[in-house]
């Protein structure tokens, strides 16, 4: 079976094309902002007549407008051709095949989100924590990777020194697709984006 995976999290986006367990095919989403509408028909384009049984789709934390257009995209595709839409959580494209990893990123409003590993193996699901608490939530043993390290990389370093990793932070479609080859349990059925924090409303 054809799956598309996609991930529009955070930049650069991509997809991958991965067929009966091997990665045919990636590309990078150059050039295509959150809110753009041109990587559509870059992947109409990426696809090339093949036709997915499936698509997968990175389900963040990161860009809401770039998960949830990805999702929405999946989900219509989904609905002429047939074929199922799952998710998991992007930081799952960062881990490694063995060892401790965490994976940081900015929540914004003082908080910071983690995702904790231990090799291919999901041990907590993201969650949210301080900047005075982040510390003790990660493993002594575990490296820190961010795909947000241009905002919070002096942040990472200072707090976790040399376990932090400037490189290997950003979620990848092709990444995804290696998380969940080997840990098939990550894939969710009818996936909707990570929230970080609650809806504010706009009327008061």
């Amino acid at each position: 079976m054809m799956t598309l995976v996609l991930d529009r999290s955070s930049e650069p986006q991509s997809m991958a094309l991965e067929e009966d367990g091997a990665i045919v095919a990636a590309e990078t989403l150059e050039g295509t902002g959150p809110r753009s509408g041109g990587w559509a028909l870059r992947a109409r384009e990426f696809l090339g007549g093949r036709r997915p049984g499936r698509i997968v789709c990175g389900t963040g934390p990161g860009s809401f407008a770039g998960i949830r257009a990805s999702l929405a995209f999946a989900q219509g595709w989904a609905l002429g051709a047939g074929c199922e839409v799952l998710g998991l959580p992007s930081p799952c494209a960062c881990s490694r095949d063995e060892g401790p990893l965490a994976v940081a990123g900015d929540a914004r409003r003082g908080m910071f989100w983690l995702a904790l590993f231990d090799g291919r193996r999901l041990v907590r699901p993201v969650f949210l924590t301080s900047a005075a608490e982040i510390h003790a939530c990660v493993p002594q043993s575990a490296d820190v990777v961010s795909p947000d390290g241009r905002r919070i990389g002096d942040f990472l370093a200072e707090t976790f020194a040399e376990r932090y990793l400037p490189e290997g932070g950003a979620p990848s479609a092709k990444g995804l697709a290696e998380a969940y080859l080997a840990r098939p349990e990550l894939l969710v059925r009818e996936p909707l984006p990570i929230y970080l924090n609650p809806a504010v409303r706009t009327d008061r």
